[in-house]
């Protein structure tokens, strides 16, 4: 039983609270029988609006281009942006069997909430509990084949969805994205201890709008400020696996559901450590 004076901190607390002795992995749920899938790899940020999901597709278009089978599981449900990058307009179908994802026109498997809704762009107006349910679904229903890379595209925070996630699939690692700020540092602390409390590894971190370059005279220029990210990522531990800069041109591609013609070379590093992993 928890303890009234539990400081929600195993390390520090000296009650002893069930919690204690709970190993994370306990919730892990197998997937689809038909599913084989090689490595998964969450992609995390401590707040909304970083661009994790453009992180997410890339990485999962550059591994692609690499030569491997990769696949995106859209847990963000309440923002699901994912199919939208990639242009996907048909809804996935199944069978007794389980759910198919959507697949891509280069061959990337996809599975969202959007693609379930009869209209994308209705809200979904769902309690955490649904939504997280939803999400192991995602996992436990979908066939996915032949996956090298699965990347999980996770809402922001620490909430129920990233819980589930945690706790329901074997993640082998993952990444935390995030943007020039001050107040960097104590978002990212949330992301890290989140995923040491779990106990899964973190590959590194990627900052996202970390400049723009004028397209006239090459003058780079830091919209938001200077960059924390090499005193945060030593402050953490943590590998940093690149800085992505504001470009138009990956925009537009994103906008126009063409991810898959868009370049991000300053992604390579990161989709190199996701290999090694």
């Amino acid at each position: 039983m928890s303890k009234e004076n539990c400081t929600h901190d195993c390390d520090s607390c000296g009650e002893n609270c069930s919690s204690r002795e709970a190993d994370p992995t306990d919730f892990i749920v197998k997937p689809n029988s038909l599913s084989k899938i090689k490595k998964v790899i969450g992609v995390v940020s401590g707040k909304g609006g970083v661009g994790k999901s453009m992180v997410t597709s890339m990485l999962a278009v550059i591994l692609n281009r690499r030569g491997s089978h990769t696949a995106v599981l859209d847990a963000d449900i309440t923002g699901p942006s994912i199919p939208k990058a990639f242009g996907l307009k048909q809804k996935a179908v199944g069978s007794e069997l389980g759910l198919l994802p959507v697949q891509t026109k280069t061959g990337i498997d996809i599975m969202s909430v959007n693609l379930l809704l009869d209209d994308e762009s209705a809200p979904v107006v769902w309690r955490g509990p649904i939504i997280a349910n939803t999400v192991k679904q995602f996992w436990t229903d979908v066939i996915w084949n032949d996956v090298d890379y699965m990347f999980v595209d996770m809402p922001p925070g620490t909430g129920d969805v990233p819980l589930t996630v945690f706790q329901s699939i074997p993640l082998d690692g993952i990444i935390i994205v995030t943007s020039p700020q001050e107040l960097v540092s104590m978002i990212v602390s949330k992301a890290v201890n989140m995923a040491k409390m779990m106990n899964v590894p973190i590959i590194g971190i990627v900052e996202n709008m970390s400049f723009v370059k004028c397209p006239d005279c090459g003058k780079i220029i830091n919209v938001f400020g200077e960059s924390h990210l090499e005193q945060t990522a030593e402050k953490f531990g943590l590998k940093v696996l690149g800085k992505c800069p504001i470009d138009p041109e990956v925009g537009k591609n994103f906008d126009a559901g063409l991810a898959e013609l868009a370049n991000a070379p300053w992604l390579d590093a990161a989709a190199d450590a996701v290999e090694k992993q």
